[in-house]
């Protein structure tokens, strides 16, 4: 299972517009996709930010590995799930 990790900032603009993706558009269309939503102040959080040099919010993760930071580019994100389920 393909596991997407959101850093989110209280108060983030582009934290709130990329949860309202995953949870209105991506997850019912991925029920296969874990989405997981972790808050940078909790210590999960700061492990996360600091492993991965993550400066701006969103930090988005997939399986682990850094997607994106500062916002998240729809299409391109689509395409990297795409890719991992080897789909075209």
């Amino acid at each position: 299972m393909i596991t997407v990790t959101e850093i989110v900032s209280p108060g983030c603009e582009h934290c709130a517009r990329a949860k309202k993706f995953f949870e209105e558009k991506f997850k019912p269309a991925n029920p296969d996709v874990k989405v997981e939503y972790v808050d940078v102040a909790e210590e999960r959080g700061q492990e996360l930010v600091q492993k991965h040099m993550i400066f701006a919010s969103p930090g988005i993760l997939i399986d682990g590995e850094l997607f994106s930071t500062g916002g998240l580019d729809e299409k391109k994100f689509l395409q990297k799930i795409a890719e991992l389920k080897g789909e075209k």
